[in-house]
């Protein structure tokens, strides 16, 4: 099985009429892709009726990845609001109970920055966030090659699949230190989560810059680099994981839901199409 999403649902204006309602996103992103991964958590613990919010607002089928919040993942910067890691990892898994109890978590998401390296310390922080999280499903993205260098990358696959991580495999540019490959291992045979960021180098370069978020992932795959991907999806199948979630995060000029729905396209999945444009909503007149 295999499911297409987005990184958010705000953004994405080629999925809406002009003119739509923020309140009326979520439900209209619904009738497009059935996963959603959200961003939102990451900056703060939001609270128990935002997450039932968004349950009401879509299918009973439709789920979400959840991003852990930032001090979970070591990107606070400054005094923590919590008194210390089990007091902040336990406001945040109260935060999520709606989405828990309700069986539409498809995972817990886990970034870490792009200096959290393979060390020894590193890992004893892996071990004590997978006892603080629970029997929850967890999945992990690194941002430091070193987890994946000759002699380290075999470990590191081990290791997820020891302690219960689903591996995401990333799509972005190779430029230094903070860029992983795509290591095509799944970890848990119930999920492997694959996000793409598109493949701009000079502007995956730019994090410290002004206008990050405006070039970072801006990036339009072609049909041929999708079809690559339809080719990998099918060997990550072949290696024994049940389920895939695909997300684009390729969205800085707006090229995640096209992409998207192009993938989908190719896979034989069905799809919702784009919205009409604001004059096609009355027809045409003479």
């Amino acid at each position: 099985m295999i499911s297409i999403g987005l990184t958010g649902w705000g953004d994405h204006e080629a999925l809406y009429p002009p003119g739509t309602p923020a309140r009326m996103k979520l439900s209209l992103y619904a009738r497009h892709f059935p996963i959603v991964e959200v961003d939102s958590s990451f900056y703060a613990v939001l609270g128990e009726h935002t997450y039932q919010r968004w349950l009401d607002e879509t299918p009973a089928d439709f789920t979400f990845i959840l991003k852990a919040y930032r001090g979970m993942t070591g990107h606070n910067r400054g005094k923590s609001p919590y008194g210390g890691p089990g007091e902040m990892f336990q406001a945040y898994l109260d935060s999520i109970r709606p989405m828990v109890e309700s069986g539409r978590l498809k995972a817990v998401m886990f970034q870490f920055p792009p200096w959290f390296d393979c060390t020894a310390d590193h890992i004893r922080r892996l071990r004590a966030v997978r006892k603080w999280m629970g029997s929850l499903p967890l999945a992990l993205e690194f941002r430091h090659q070193s987890w994946y260098a000759p002699g380290v990358r075999d470990n590191t696959i081990s290791f997820m699949r020891d302690e219960g991580w689903i591996h995401i495999i990333c799509d972005e540019p190779q430029v230094g230190q903070g860029s992983v490959p795509a290591v095509l291992e799944p970890t848990d045979p119930n999920l492997t989560i694959v996000r793409l960021h598109g493949r701009n180098e000079g502007g995956w370069l730019q994090g410290g810059a002004p206008n990050w978020r405006e070039v970072r992932n801006l990036y339009r795959y072609n049909r041929d680099e999708l079809s690559d991907w339809r080719d990998k999806l099918a060997m990550l199948e072949e290696k024994g994981t049940r389920e895939i979630c695909m997300i684009f995060n390729n969205n800085s000029g707006g090229d995640a839901a096209p992409n998207a729905l192009e993938m989908m396209e190719l896979l034989g999945l069905e799809t919702a199409g784009l919205p009409p444009q604001q004059l096609d909503l009355f027809g045409e007149t003479e």
